[in-house]
C-alpha cells in the first residue's frame, strides 16, 4: 500500500466513555467484519474484559476505506496500564479523543491527553452518547474547548451504540490525520506496541514499522533484549490474523516469532534485522517496575507447584508480571508477585482462579520500600517481613506518587481533606469549565487499599482520579507486627508510619477478632512496634458447662471439675495451635 494512503489512529478515553463501542462501529461502517459475526465488545477478546466491561489487553485492526488503509488501536483506559497506551500512541499520528456527553472530562481523559501531546499525534475530539437523556452536549463541548483550545465546528457529535455520526469521524480520519512520515534511516526498525504468548504459536509481537520492511522468514533481533528470532509469519488483524508476505514502513501488523518468552520481547522495544542491524533504537523504551507486591499462596500446600507454574504460563503473555518464591510459616510455600496497580492484580488473580482452577490466599497488598543501612549498604525490599534489624538502619525511603482528581467543584474541599488523611500534599487546583482539578503528592502505601472507595463514596461518583510515580521519600517509618496467642504471623506485617501505627494497629486487631474462630481457649490478638506493644484484643474461649451432670451434693464436687477444666485450657493455651482463615490476610483491603 501506498504510504500516502496510510492512517494509523488510535483511541483514548476515560473507563466506559465508550472506547470499544466505537470500534465496533468502525468495524462495522467500514465492511470489515460482517453484520453476522458482529457482537459487542469485538476487540475485547477476554471473558474478564466483557464482564467487567473494560479493556485490559489492546487490540489492533486494519480496515479498509474509500481505498485508504486504517490501522485502529483500541487501547486500555486504566491508569494500571498507561505504559501500553503510550507505546501505542507512539504506533500512531492521529488520536480519537472520546468523552462522554454526560460524564465530561475524567482524570485519564487528562492522562491520556497529555500523553496524546507528548507524543505529538493529531488529536479529533469526538463527543459520544449524544442519544442518552443525561447528556449535556453545551457544557461537555465547552469543557473539550477549553482542554484542547478547538472550536465548536472540530468537535464531532456522535451516538456509538446507534451508529449516528460515525461516517463522519472515519471521513475526519481520512482528511486530517497525517499519512507516515518515510523512513528516517535505511535500516529496519519496528516499535513493539504488545507482544503475547501463544501456546501453539510461541510469542506473537504486535508491531509498527517506521523504516524498512519486514519479510515472512526473515531473521530477526530485538534491541534491548539482544534476542535473535525468526519471522515466521508477518501479516495484518482483520480484526482475525490475516497472513501476508511482508509489512511495510507505515504500516501496523504482528509477527510471529520463534520465541519461547514475552521477557525476550517487550513492550516498546525495537524489531530490527538480523543481517542488517540498526544501532539506533526507536524513543521512550522503559523497563516497566510493578509497585505493587503481594503474596500468593495456594489454600494447600499440595497445589504449590501447579501455582508457580499457572504463574510462569501467565508471566509469558504478561511480561509486566515479576515473580519471587516466599515461604511462610502460617501459610507455607507461595510466590510474591508485583503488579502495576490494583486493577491488574485483581485481574491476575481472577485468570489464575478461572483459568487454571487454583484456590488462593492473597496477603495484602504493600509496595516496595528502599532500605539504607548504617554499614553504607542499600536494600530494595517488597514486603514488611524483609526488614533488616531496626538497630543496623539509617533510614527507610518510601514512594511517592504525583496524582490528579478530577471533580465537580461542589466536592473541592471534601477531596482536599481526603488527600490530607492520607498524608497527601495538596499542590495545585485549577479549573476546567464547570470541574476541579486536583493535583497533589501522597505516599502511594496510603492509596493502595481503600483510596478509590472513599474517593468515589465522597464525591457521589463523580470523582476520578489519575497518578504516576514521582520518587522515594525517607521518612519515619515503623515496622508494625501482629501476634496471635503469642505467635507472630509475619505475613500480616505491614510498614506504616509511625503517626498512623497506633491507630492502624487498634484498627487491624479489632478487624482480625471477627474474622478468626474462637477456640476452646483464650487467644490474645495484639500490635507491636519492635517490643512494644500497642493494641490488643482477646478473644474468649467456648465455655463448655461441665458441671451439668453433677446432682446436689457438696459445693466442692463442683469446683473439683471447674478446677480440672481450668488446668485443661492452660495446657491447650500452651500447645494449642490457632487456624488463621484466608481472610485474615486480606482486611486491610476491608477497611471500614
Amino acid at each position: 500500500m501506498d504510504q500516502s494512503k496510510i492512517r494509523n489512529f488510535c483511541i483514548i478515553a476515560h473507563i466506559d466513555h465508550g472506547k470499544s463501542t466505537l470500534a465496533d462501529r468502525l468495524l462495522e461502517v467500514t465492511g470489515t467484519v460482517e453484520k453476522r459475526n458482529m457482537k459487542a465488545q469485538l476487540l475485547d477478546k477476554m471473558d474478564l474484559e466483557r464482564e467487567k466491561g473494560i479493556t485490559i489487553k489492546l487490540a489492533p485492526v486494519r480496515m479498509e476505506y474509500q481505498g485508504y488503509e486504517l490501522n485502529l488501536i483500541d487501547t486500555p483506559g486504566h491508569v494500571d496500564f498507561s505504559y501500553e497506551v503510550s507505546r501505542s500512541l507512539e504506533a500512531c499520528e492521529g488520536a480519537l479523543l472520546v468523552v462522554d456527553a454526560s460524564q465530561g472530562i475524567q482524570a485519564q481523559t487528562l492522562a491520556n491527553v497529555y500523553l496524546a501531546i507528548a507524543a505529538n499525534l493529531t488529536i479529533i475530539p469526538v463527543l459520544n452518547k449524544i442519544d442518552l437523556p443525561a447528556a449535556d452536549v453545551e457544557r461537555v463541548s465547552a469543557e473539550i474547548i477549553s482542554l484542547l483550545g478547538c472550536s465548536q465546528d472540530d468537535i464531532l457529535k456522535i451516538s456509538a451504540k446507534t451508529g449516528m455520526g460515525v461516517e463522519k469521524v472515519l471521513e475526519k480520519i481520512v482528511s486530517e490525520v497525517p499519512a507516515p512520515k518515510p523512513a528516517a534511516t535505511p535500516e529496519t526498525r519496528a516499535l513493539i506496541f504488545d507482544s503475547y504468548y501463544d501456546d501453539y504459536r510461541g510469542v506473537i509481537l504486535y508491531v509498527r514499522v517506521f523504516d524498512g520492511a519486514i519479510d515472512k522468514n526473515s531473521q530477526i533481533k530485538m534491541l534491548a533484549t539482544s534476542a535473535p528470532g525468526i519471522a515466521l509469519e508477518v501479516g495484518a488483524l482483520k480484526p482475525d490474523m490475516t497472513p501476508g508476505t511482508r509489512l511495510n514502513a507505515g504500516e501496523i501488523g504482528y509477527i510471529v516469532t520463534n520465541l519461547k518468552s514475552t521477557r525476550e520481547a517487550k513492550v516498546g522495544d525495537t524489531v530490527t534485522l538480523y543481517k542488517n542491524p540498526t544501532t539506533d533504537p526507536l524513543p521512550g523504551y522503559l523497563d516497566v517496575k510493578p509497585f505493587v507486591y503481594a503474596g500468593f499462596f495456594p489454600e494447600s500446600n499440595e497445589y504449590y507447584q501447579e501455582l508457580k507454574d499457572a504463574i510462569e504460563k501467565l508471566s509469558l503473555s504478561d511480561s509486566a508480571l515479576q515473580f519471587t518464591p516466599e515461604n511462610s510459616p502460617v501459610l507455607g510455600f507461595g510466590v510474591r508477585i508485583g503488579f502495576l496497580g490494583l486493577l491488574h492484580m485483581d485481574i491476575v488473580r481472577e485468570r489464575l482462579e478461572r483459568e487454571y482452577n487454583l484456590e488462593l490466599v492473597v496477603t495484602n497488598p504493600s509496595t516496595d520500600y528502599q532500605v539504607s543501612l548504617l554499614n553504607g549498604e542499600d536494600l530494595d525490599i517488597q514486603s514488611a517481613a524483609d526488614l533488616p534489624d531496626v538497630s543496623k538502619i539509617a533510614e527507610i525511603r518510601e514512594p511517592w506518587i504525583k496524582g490528579e482528581i478530577v471533580v465537580p467543584q461542589d466536592y473541592v474541599g471534601a477531596v482536599i481533606q481526603l488527600i490530607s488523611t492520607k498524608r497527601g500534599l495538596h499542590k495545585n487546583l485549577s479549573y476546567v469549565d464547570q470541574r476541579a482539578l486536583v493535583s497533589f503528592e501522597a505516599p502511594l502505601a496510603n492509596l493502595l487499599t481503600d483510596f478509590y472507595d472513599q474517593l468515589k463514596s465522597i464525591t457521589s461518583g463523580y470523582g476520578s482520579f489519575n497518578y504516576e510515580l514521582s520518587d522515594y521519600r525517607a521518612e519515619d517509618l515503623v515496622k508494625l507486627d501482629f501476634y496471635v496467642a503469642g505467635e507472630r504471623v509475619d505475613a500480616l506485617s505491614v510498614m506504616v508510619h509511625r503517626s498512623e501505627a497506633d491507630s492502624l494497629g487498634r484498627v487491624i486487631v479489632s478487624k482480625l477478632k471477627e474474622v478468626i474462630p474462637r477456640q476452646n481457649f483464650q487467644v490474645a490478638l495484639q500490635a507491636a512496634i519492635g517490643g512494644r506493644f500497642i493494641a490488643r484484643e482477646d478473644i474468649s474461649a467456648y465455655r463448655k458447662d461441665v458441671t451439668t451432670g453433677l446432682y446436689g451434693g457438696d459445693v466442692s464436687r463442683k469446683k473439683k471439675v471447674l478446677a480440672k477444666q481450668k488446668k485443661g485450657k492452660e495446657r491447650l493455651k500452651r500447645f494449642g495451635k490457632v487456624d488463621i482463615p484466608a481472610e485474615a490476610f486480606t482486611v486491610m483491603l476491608k477497611r471500614d
